[in-house]
């Protein structure tokens, strides 16, 4: 696996694993790589630092290094380090209060949306706000039959051991 910091041409910056170097460029050449926020497929990898593995005595060179509050009052002071559960964007922001009220606010029928939605429609289900997941054929039919749907822009919390 491999971790890029891409850029879209409209100036967002976001992150993206690919299995390798050259399926990113094939992913790329074909347009299945697009800006997380606008959509842009204008997209191109950004300048990044290098991921480096400290070697024992680079790390134990570290340890015995001064502490922070030693340094030169004009040492450049180091970046924090972002946290990847929290939201970055004003974007980002409106996409996590979207989903905490979702969650809150409707029930999680899972894959068993479509016919949770279906069953709705008919009258075979009481009405009520649902959300889960179908495959994009399964939407397409709910569409066609007239059923209201609309896509989340995000997956559901999945719980780990």
């Amino acid at each position: 696996m491999i971790h890029y910091t891409l850029k879209c041409a409209n100036g967002h910056a976001f992150d993206s694993w690919f299995q390798s170097a050259s399926a990113f460029d094939k992913l790329q050449a074909a347009g299945h790589v697009a800006c997380t926020l606008c959509g842009s497929s204008e997209v191109e990898k950004a300048l990044m630092a290098p991921r480096v593995q400290i070697s024992s005595k680079a790390e134990t060179a570290k340890q015995e290094a001064p502490p922070e509050e030693a340094k030169p009052a004009n040492a450049p002071a180091s970046p924090p380090t972002p946290s990847l559960s929290e939201p970055r964007s004003d974007a980002e922001k409106a996409i996590a209060a979207l989903k905490e009220h979702v969650e809150k606010t409707s029930d999680y029928v899972g894959s068993d949306f479509a016919s949770e939605a279906r069953a709705m429609h008919t009258g075979d289900a009481p009405e009520r706000a649902i959300w889960g997941e179908a495959r994009g054929d399964e939407a397409k039919q709910l569409i066609e039959e007239g059923i209201p749907v609309a896509p989340l822009p995000f997956m559901p919390t999945r719980k780990s051991n």
